[in-house]
């Protein structure tokens, strides 16, 4: 897959660290969650709202430390 370089005002990327969910994720990643959302919501309105209440849990629970790790997920699901 091919990779490109946009540009991005400061405070656009600081908007956008908002939404990371761990220190290396991607802003490629960010922002396919956010097209996510957005097409989400034009598709399903009522779905999208559960969809970011559930988004904005998990962040919550990230945040607290109340996850497991990709060792502990592996492990888990016998991988």
């Amino acid at each position: 897959m091919e990779t490109t370089t946009i540009k991005v005002y400061d405070d656009t990327k600081s908007k956008l660290d908002l939404y990371r969910e761990y220190k290396n994720e991607s802003y490629d990643e960010v922002i396919k969650k956010i097209l996510f959302i957005v097409e989400t919501s034009k598709k399903e309105p009522k779905l999208s709202k559960e969809a970011l209440q559930s988004i904005e849990k998990a962040r919550q629970r990230i945040k607290q430390g109340k996850f497991i790790d990709e060792k502990e997920a592996k492990k888990r699901l016998g991988i």
